[in-house]
């Protein structure tokens, strides 16, 4: 049940598990460091306090590039399928670019939040403001819910008005840009999202891929054109708009859950098994977190011997808070609570 903690890069276990930091050298390491991603040029040796703040102003700011990069490749992904419209004519095309520039908009609500979320906190907002993030992710799944309301009225009424397409070259050139600049940017979301525990960030790319599909739904509309069935654009469209409506319920759930507080049930047993696994922990009474943004603040309540020694207890305090940084990333504030061991306690184990 105890431990040999060593405080390098790799972080040996009893229990089997390794925390290892791969590809932190040469020049894997210099590139990190230079663009600030998290974990590359900082000294282990911090304190606790400081390696939470560390890893919190990391997130945020690599939350606040990311946006960023995305607002840059989504404009310049207007801009091409504009010059194509200017060339092409096509008022087809025109729809799909105004729509992908509106979408592209979508993203500011997220960035302003991460920005709101760099200011200290105060007496009124004690936790931060971290929370604008998920007042962001709100905004973000009415946006999603929008656009599949949209899809779906436009492929009915297609359905029923079909409009020839004209300049097909011209707009099948620019539904490829649009797919691929949109999944670019749902990719890197998702994955920075998932990375720095974002889940308005999540809703973000999601709401890109979504943007993707639509564009390609203009591409295989060209297709139907091209060989003589145009009512593959309308019946493509519902389709995809019924996808879309998933996607917007898997959002909306994910929203609930931060706005309710709730936190996976995964994360609670991770971290509550490598509290029971540090020598001199006897009992995890009480283990309640929740989430202000993207970190998880953590309350925890432990039962330890009534004998232990005030530097005793401390030395284990600090090996609670080792193992729950190591469980959790996302790691925010942190609150332990040692109770004694009572006598009726040892009497009923």
């Amino acid at each position: 049940m105890g431990h040999t903690h060593h405080h390098d890069t790799t972080h040996d276990h009893a229990d089997g598990e390794q925390h290892e930091h791969p590809f932190r050298s040469g020049i894997i390491s210099t590139l990190g460091a230079a663009l600030h991603l998290p974990g590359f040029g900082h000294d282990h040796s911090h304190d606790y306090t400081d390696r939470v703040a560390d890893h919190a102003l990391d997130d945020n700011n690599l939350g606040i590039r990311t946006v960023w990069l995305a607002l840059i490749v989504l404009g310049l992904t207007t801009v091409l399928q504009i010059a194509i419209y200017v060339i092409g004519g096509s008022v087809a095309l025109l729809a799909d670019t105004v729509h992908n520039l509106g979408d592209a908009l979508n993203s500011l609500p997220l960035l302003v939040a991460f920005y709101i979320a760099r200011r200290a906190a105060t007496r009124r907002y004690t936790y931060g403001y971290g929370r604008a993030e998920d007042l962001a992710g709100i905004l973000i799944v009415i946006s999603i819910a929008f656009s599949a309301g949209y899809i779906l009225i436009e492929s009915v009424q297609k359905l029923f008005n079909p409009q020839p397409l004209t300049n097909l070259p011209w707009i099948a050139a620019a539904a490829v840009i649009g797919f691929i600049g949109n999944e670019l940017v749902a990719v890197m979301q998702i994955r920075v999202g998932e990375q720095i525990g974002s889940h308005a960030m999540i809703a973000d790319g999601q709401h890109a891929r979504v943007d993707g599909l639509t564009s390609l739904s203009v591409l295989i509309a060209v297709a139907g054109a091209w060989i003589g069935i145009p009512i593959l654009d309308p019946i493509v469209g519902i389709i995809i708009a019924f996808a879309i409506v998933g996607i917007t319920w898997n959002a909306i759930k994910t929203v609930w859950y931060r706005l309710m507080d709730a936190v996976d049930p995964h994360i609670m047993e991770h971290m509550e098994h490598h509290v029971e696994s540090v020598s001199g922990v006897k009992q995890v009474r009480q283990l309640r977190a929740h989430w202000v943004g993207h970190r998880l603040n953590v309350e925890v309540t432990v039962a330890m011997d009534a004998g232990l020694s005030l530097a005793e207890s401390y030395a284990i305090n600090q090996l609670i808070r080792h193992e729950i940084q190591h469980a959790v990333r996302q790691l925010g504030e942190l609150t332990i609570e040692a109770q004694p061991v009572t006598k009726l306690d040892n009497a009923s184990s």
